[in-house]
């Protein structure tokens, strides 16, 4: 059953960008006004997130969203027959320099992140265009097809794929080497009650503490990616540093600098975070006090 979807997305995958597109519009069409792929999530957070925006205002990002998410599954599946040239044409980045600064001085580093789109075009040209080897925590998907298609599709350009299920003794076979550690920091923790806690976008939200308890046990420098567009199906990124020196900070900064860069980057760009994500779906409860670091 794999090699029939396989083979099947990898045909599709052969298709020029200005087939897929078309494709695409078609797709996000059906999902929102026929299926209403999750319309009530989506509305919903974008209402929880920007309440003085207007009816009008919310609506253009909601179409502007599905429009983005369909795009980038299309983008995605062209990731399956890309060449490393197309995927170099589509991805660039504004500011190398703070990584190479980080690798000549023989430091590791983490690239802290969220679900911006699009983070697989990202996950591709990473390998090509820096000199880290680049490894990217991810979250194994309980589908078996799926879960061997994601890893081929993610590795094909070099990325080493490490479970963050697993993320203690994943990384142990790298840990006496130099290499860029990928996190996708703005999911919703599956332990509440062992997350911190802090305001995001001015509502009581868990984040996971693994980002930092790592980088500050072994003061791996911290680095936010903000994606943007500069036009259809071309991205780019720009770096800053979250913390040169993170076993320096207090426990909870390093978290409260990544909270504000990232909700900053998501109202430059709204359209381009993953709205359909049920990010608000733990609610605050006073227990949580003690986990309460804004």
């Amino acid at each position: 059953m794999y090699y029939v979807v396989y083979g099947s997305l990898y045909l599709l995958s052969l298709l020029p960008m200005w087939l897929l597109y078309p494709l695409a519009e078609g797709l996000a069409l059906v999902l929102y006004y026929v299926i209403g792929y999750r319309r009530k999530v989506v509305r919903g957070n974008l209402q929880l997130a920007f309440p003085e925006k207007t009816t009008a205002e919310l609506i253009r990002i909601e179409k502007k969203f599905y429009r983005n998410f369909v795009d980038s599954f299309m983008e995605t599946i062209k990731l399956l027959s890309a060449t490393p040239a197309f995927i170099k044409r589509h991805f660039a980045i504004d500011n190398p320099e703070i990584l190479d600064n980080f690798y000549d001085q023989g430091r590791k580093c983490q690239l802290h992140l969220g679900h911006t789109f699009n983070w697989e075009i990202a996950n591709a040209a990473m390998p090509l265009l820096c000199r880290y080897p680049f490894i990217v925590a991810y979250m194994p998907v309980e589908n078996k097809i799926f879960e061997r298609l994601f890893l081929h599709l993610r590795s094909r350009t070099g990325t080493i794929l490490l479970p963050a299920t697993r993320m203690q003794r994943a990384i142990i076979p790298y840990r006496n080497t130099q290499y860029l550690l990928t996190l996708v920091a703005d999911q919703a923790p599956a332990h509440s009650e062992q997350s911190y806690w802090l305001n995001f976008f001015g509502r009581p939200t868990p984040f996971v503490r693994g980002p930092e308890r790592g980088a500050r046990i072994a003061d791996i420098p911290a680095v936010f990616v903000k994606f943007y567009k500069t036009r259809r199906g071309y991205y780019r990124v720009t770096f800053t540093t979250l913390a040169d020196h993170p076993a320096a900070l207090p426990e909870g900064e390093l978290t409260r600098r990544y909270r504000d860069y990232l909700e900053n980057a998501i109202r430059e760009h709204p359209d381009l975070w993953l709205w359909s994500h049920r990010r608000w779906k733990a609610p605050w409860k006073e227990e949580y006090r003690k986990l309460w670091i804004d």
